[in-house]
């Protein structure tokens, strides 16, 4: 074949190096609504969620202060997964991001596979959401005579409200909700240090490393709950690849994900890690527990009046971001796969306001059956699908990093042009990523009460997996050839 067949071929294949069609019909008619500042704060919140306010109480007395070093190694894997999908954002922006990517790069098969797995992802989290707002509402009095279920409802249609109006509403609701976060953060870590630096009493201990090596040192328990936390660890970073869905909805992806990204570690660094080693330095790790936050543990015992009604409505405002977001991404990736056929047709639907509303009421359809399943099983409900969503994470950043490798591959063959904005290491950096995220899925059997029943799943979500795609490949085939450069479409 001549270079020139070569080189038509290529234009083919991306149509929007030619300004034609988008590369993903599912990019067509959206608005860029989203500024600069919407897309930084998106990235920030994807960063502090439940995972941290409330989850690091329980991790940091079963694993000791050796949690901080989890929440870092983790949080490096986590940094590569996101700067991976930078590139490919700067590459070619996408709303339907790395479903886009895994169409390009893997066909539709991976595609499908990523979609529905991160749709498994944010469905589940949105039933843990809505119930952890319904739970945190009725720690006030006020609200304690209205039924769960009614609360959980609430809250749902507060947020589908706010996805259905526009795009740059949904982005204000998480500037805001980022801003409290971080301000509570921030606040926290202030008076930590204060504590610290002046020997200050906290609930009768003199806080400083004494706390640690008195206290068992940074492994009290030994390796294997540092081991088994792992899995909670990588659930508290999901949301960060939002950056790449929100990415499709800007006007300077090229300006705006590269300095989003860049700052992910250092805050990683700063809020989770930070945090972590300031709470054991201000009280043994034995004191925490999994049923108070840990920052709301600290406070208390230094007097701060009204401690538990502030964080509770910061892990309030959390759950909401959480949700806010599941309902924003899975409505993206939804349209992506349905203008592919791999998912219901009306999940392709777009509104007035451009604002794909069909993915969005289907995530907000399952989130309505886990009410449900609170009702059904009030007591596991919450472990349930905080397991499932884990899974669909873990599957998401595999899927993420293996694009990126085939990226690559056909960087270096010429086929595509990498941006100036990289994942270093390559290829390296993407194998250790997806030996690290495997390797969490195999050591949680090692954990009998949740983690092996976790495991489990796997084949069983394989077997739905492939059941599916055997109903959606005819649509699925039929829409590729409608779309190829000269079809009906082209």
């Amino acid at each position: 074949m001549s270079k020139d067949a070569v080189d038509t071929a290529q234009v083919a294949a991306h149509p929007q190096a030619i300004g034609t069609i988008p590369a993903d019909a599912g990019d067509a008619g959206y608005s860029k609504g989203l500024k600069a500042r919407h897309v930084n704060m998106i990235a920030i919140g994807g960063a502090i969620g439940t995972g941290l306010f409330l989850g690091a109480g329980g991790r940091l007395r079963d694993a000791g202060p050796a949690l901080a070093i989890a929440y870092l190694v983790a949080g490096v894997f986590a940094f590569f997964v996101v700067k991976a999908l930078g590139e490919l954002v700067l590459y070619r922006p996408s709303s339907g991001s790395f479903v886009s990517y895994a169409r390009e790069f893997l066909g539709e098969k991976g595609a499908y596979v990523a979609g529905w797995m991160y749709f498994l992802n944010w469905s589940t989290t949105g039933i843990a959401d809505i119930t952890a707002i319904a739970l945190y509402t009725h720690y006030w009095s006020m609200f304690t005579s209205i039924p769960q279920w009614v609360l959980a409802l609430i809250a749902l249609a507060v947020v589908l409200a706010v996805n259905l109006i526009s795009v740059r509403i949904f982005g204000e609701m998480e500037f805001w909700f980022a801003i409290i976060k971080v301000a509570t953060l921030v606040g926290f870590m202030l008076i930590g240090i204060f504590l610290l630096a002046t020997q200050h009493d906290v609930g009768g201990q003199t806080p400083g490393v004494s706390m640690i090596t008195d206290h068992g040192g940074i492994l009290p328990h030994g390796v294997m709950p540092v081991v088994l936390v792992m899995q909670g660890v990588i659930f508290s970073y999901a949301a960060l690849e939002l950056v790449g869905v929100a990415a499709g909805e800007t006007a300077e992806p090229q300006k705006i994900v590269p300095r989003a990204v860049n700052s992910i570690m250092w805050r990683v660094a700063l809020f989770y890690v930070g945090s972590v080693v300031l709470l054991a330095l201000l009280l043994p790790s034995s004191v925490y527990s999994g049923d108070q936050s840990p920052f709301v543990t600290v406070l208390s015992k230094i007097g701060v009046p009204a401690a538990d009604d502030v964080m509770n409505l910061v892990v309030l405002t959390a759950a909401m971001s959480s949700l806010n977001s599941g309902l924003y991404s899975t409505g993206r990736i939804l349209r992506s796969m349905a203008m592919s056929g791999s998912a219901p047709r009306f999940t392709g639907v777009m509104s007035r306001s451009q604002v794909p509303y069909g993915g969005i009421l289907l995530t907000c359809a399952v989130c309505v059956l886990g009410v449900g399943l609170n009702f059904l099983v009030p007591s596991k409900a919450f472990e349930i699908v905080l397991n499932v969503a884990s899974l669909g994470i873990i599957s998401t950043w595999v899927i993420i990093m293996i694009c990126h490798l085939v990226f690559v591959r056909r960087a270096r063959a010429g086929l595509v042009e990498r941006p100036h904005f990289r994942l270093p290491g390559s290829p390296v950096t993407e194998i250790a990523t997806i030996a690290f995220l495997l390797a969490v899925i195999v050591l949680m059997w090692n954990d009998h009460e949740v983690g092996r029943k976790t495991v489990l799943l796997v084949p069983v979500i394989a077997v739905m997996l492939v059941a599916g795609w055997f109903g959606v490949r005819r649509r699925v085939a039929q829409n590729a050839e409608l779309q190829k450069p000269g079809g009906p479409t082209g």
